[in-house]
């Protein structure tokens, strides 16, 4: 029986095809975009992408293509044309919904992961290509009532209703200013390439109340490269702050 198929997320990035796959076939570069920093990252990776995938290889009509097979039947897609070979689109295709049977018809943890982890390559390789990233993050967030929705509180309110490309002007709490580029939005996520002394990526994935009652939930993920540990411990206090948490 061959499985209807549905595109989950699609992006191109201005990278050689052969780099984009070492940074899906090596852990250490996988690193420096999957997931985000906690102590089971690396078991985490050699997990998914070394002991549960197989390898798929073509190339024909000028047209590289490669692909990820996971035992769930979960494809990445990896495809560059010889006419322009500083172009690669990853593409994440999954089984159509009834073959889905843990989707609620809400939310869907497994395609909301891979739009995250496929931006989050692609702002890796476009924006900091060859470097190690830290992040910080801030899951499980209470999003707020209507009164006190959380996003306002953070200086983030707007997010949602800029388009693509659209610009980000924010007061954090702590009265700090931040600006940058929404680069992509999905029906419960908001990406923004945050602009700085180090340009960073900023991903807010929102649950909906049914999901999370009673409000909804916040799950916020910050990808940095190349801070020293000065600017890194302050980028800490200050993401603190941005959220309410404390300090451990």
């Amino acid at each position: 029986m061959t499985l209807e198929r549905r595109e989950v997320v699609s992006v191109d990035v201005r990278t050689p095809v052969a780099t984009v796959w070492e940074h899906l076939r090596d852990p250490h570069l996988v690193r420096r975009w999957f997931g985000w920093d906690y102590d089971g990252l690396d078991a985490e990776i050699r997990e998914i992408f070394v002991d549960t995938v197989r390898e798929e290889h073509d190339e024909a009509d000028g047209v590289t293509t490669r692909t990820l097979v996971w035992r769930n039947h979960d494809r990445m897609v990896v495809t560059a044309r010889d006419a322009d070979p500083e172009l690669t689109r990853v593409a994440v295709t999954r089984a159509g919904r009834d073959e889905l049977p843990a989707f609620d018809g809400v939310f869907d943890e497994m395609d909301e992961g891979w739009i995250q982890f496929v931006h989050q390559l692609a702002f890796a390789l476009d924006v900091h290509p060859g470097e190690d990233r830290v992040t910080l993050q801030a899951h499980g967030l209470d999003a707020g009532d209507r009164r006190d929705p959380l996003l306002f509180r953070a200086g983030l309110h707007g997010v949602r209703g800029l388009p693509v490309r659209g610009h980000v002007d924010a007061t954090r709490p702590d009265g700090s200013r931040v600006g940058g580029t929404v680069v992509y939005k999905t029906e419960h996520q908001v990406g923004i390439h945050l602009h700085g002394i180090a340009e960073s990526l900023l991903l807010l994935v929102m649950r909906p109340a049914v999901e999370r009652p009673p409000h909804g939930t916040v799950d916020a993920t910050l990808s940095t490269y190349g801070l020293d540990e000065a600017v890194l411990d302050e980028a800490r206090r200050r993401w603190a702050g941005w959220w309410g948490l404390r300090r451990t």
